[in-house]
């Protein structure tokens, strides 16, 4: 493998406090050097002249669908969708046909995704076998196999003492317990988040109250246990404050929300577009700004796409009919730099944090830095690219997005994994 030479970039590592025009020098899939006094005479050298280095993007909470989701996305359109969007690294959910709750299912996708040889994959397997919440999943050979986590995420666990169980059983192996926090009695049948929007629309609504049930009763069972929870897709007020109070009492928790959730409220389904229709639903105002004031405050530790790939002609049926979900790999870095870089509520570093170091902390991978000896993950950006979203630029298999036809500004334009460049503009 050729030696890579960045240059003249703007060098970007929160895990180091770095944030200078520095020259990186990849050697062998590592970081060799930061700001080394030159350039081997054999190295590939790369302009970065105002672009930004950092290191590559992780995703917490993709959903690939493969096997038997196919016709939605596969590990290979997903992964080459990740690392279009600046993702070198992703964590795939298990709600696939069948889940991933065997040894081979795990292996299966991990085989896939070096064979797609695009971003890094990191299955996260059942916590209930076949996803039914009735009986444990075997955790110690799944994480065996290969599993960063477990989840039932597309369902909640609806058992109190199952997922009291998971919890402990994951202690021996020091794994996180991905929730999917969601009363289903309450939601069963809703469209939308419940309140006036829902009300003049005449569509069943979701309550906020589904959501912080269920975070609540999983922070005082990983409080009692001492588990590391990670609440997925954060959308509620009552969310955000529930998971900051656990954390000053010195639970062990982290918790993500997805760029939809900070960007777009329940006004959107207005337009009775499907498109806008997701799991946690579109809050209110309200809610969409106590997850951004979260998120700046660290109590919401991460951001996650919650890619959720689905073929058109399950899109455009009816919206009470329509799946829930969005695909949201190449275009979560454009819309948080929109909403929280040309705003100035966060930082460059910032972000990259919540989008990179914090993910991997997470999942305990070890990514997320550029410091000396790592894995030479890194994610090129452009702050000033100008483009539109369209179908035949969307990567992923599926492209239903609220976003389709609408232009940015920034975005990841060169993705490079393990010291080799797989993707570039």
């Amino acid at each position: 493998m050729k030696d890579l030479f960045l240059e003249n970039a703007r060098v970007i590592d929160p895990a180091a406090g770095l944030d200078r025009k520095a020259n990186i020098l990849i050697r062998a899939g590592k970081i060799a050097a930061v700001d080394p006094a030159e350039a081997p005479a054999d190295a590939e050298r790369l302009d970065l002249s105002g672009r930004i280095a950092a290191p590559g993007l992780i995703d917490l909470h993709v959903h690939l669908r493969q096997p038997g989701g196919e016709e939605d996305e596969t590990i290979e359109s997903g992964t080459l969708a990740a690392v279009a969007g600046g993702f070198t690294s992703i964590a795939c959910c298990p709600n696939t046909q069948p889940p991933l709750d065997t040894q081979a299912s795990v292996e299966l996708v991990r085989q896939l995704a070096l064979r797609a040889r695009h971003c890094r994959v990191y299955p996260l397997c059942c916590i209930s076998k076949n996803r039914e919440g009735n009986e444990l999943a075997e955790l110690g050979v799944l994480f065996a196999a290969g599993a960063a986590g477990c989840t039932d995420d597309g369902a909640p666990v609806a058992d109190a003492e199952l997922m009291r169980r998971a919890m402990e059983y994951t202690l021996m192996f020091d794994k996180p317990v991905l929730s999917h926090a969601e009363s289903l009695p309450l939601d069963k049948g809703g469209v939308m988040h419940e309140g006036l929007v829902s009300l003049e629309l005449g569509l069943r609504g979701m309550p906020a109250a589904a959501e912080d049930i269920m975070v609540s009763r999983d922070i005082h069972l990983a409080e009692i246990t001492g588990a590391r929870l990670h609440v997925m897709h954060v959308s509620t007020a009552g969310a955000v404050a529930a998971i900051r109070r656990a954390k000053e009492r010195g639970v062990k928790l982290s918790a993500e929300v997805t760029p939809h959730h900070l960007t777009l409220t329940d006004e959107s389904l207005r337009s009775f577009d499907s498109n806008f229709k997701m799991n946690p639903p579109l809050r209110s105002a309200r809610h969409v700004e106590a997850c951004i004031e979260g998120l700046r405050d660290g109590t919401i530790d991460a951001i996650a796409t919650d890619h959720a790939p689905h073929a058109r002609e399950k899109k455009i049926r009816a919206i009470n009919v329509a799946p829930f979900g969005i695909i949201g790999l190449e275009t979560a870095l454009p819309l948080m730099i929109e909403k929280f870089i040309d705003s100035g509520l966060l930082t460059w570093p910032q972000l990259i944090e919540k989008m990179s170091l914090n993910p991997s902390r997470i999942l305990g991978i070890g990514k997320g830095t550029l410091a000396v000896g790592a894995d030479a993950d890194v994610t090129v950006i452009d702050p000033e690219a100008e483009w539109t979203l369209t179908e035949e630029t969307i990567h992923s298999k599926s492209c239903n997005t609220p976003w389709l036809g609408r232009s940015f500004k920034g975005r990841a334009v060169m993705t490079i994994v393990e010291g080799e460049v797989r993707y570039k503009i």
